[in-house]
């Protein structure tokens, strides 16, 4: 199974975790889109701070590293990780994500 993974984090962060992810193997590739400005309810209050958004290919086997490698790294207490599983796609692009996220011998 194939995901896709929503991360938002400050953008002065995104490039960094995005090659860590990378780097790590645990992602094959990171779409960074910066720009968003978010709004949402944070202990009671409504707030509002500039965000950039990471798409994150993966796999669900590689997910829960994956996750618990960005909970280590976010600087929120509460960082948004969203999982979208796909089971359609180019099948060229499914073998290139399977074999980006193999860990070097």
């Amino acid at each position: 199974m194939s995901l896709v993974v929503m991360v938002t984090i400050p953008p002065e962060r995104a490039h960094d975790l995005a090659r860590t992810l990378v780097s790590e193997h645990l992602a094959g590739c990171v779409n960074i889109l910066p720009g968003l400005q978010s709004v949402y309810r944070w202990q009671g209050d409504v707030a509002e701070d500039p965000e950039t958004m990471l798409l994150i290919k993966t796999s669900g086997e590689r997910y829960p590293e994956l996750e618990a490698r960005i909970k280590s790294l976010h600087p929120y207490e509460v960082p948004e990780i969203i999982a979208l599983q796909f089971d359609r796609a180019l099948p060229e692009f499914q073998t290139w994500l399977r074999e980006s996220l193999e860990t070097p011998r």
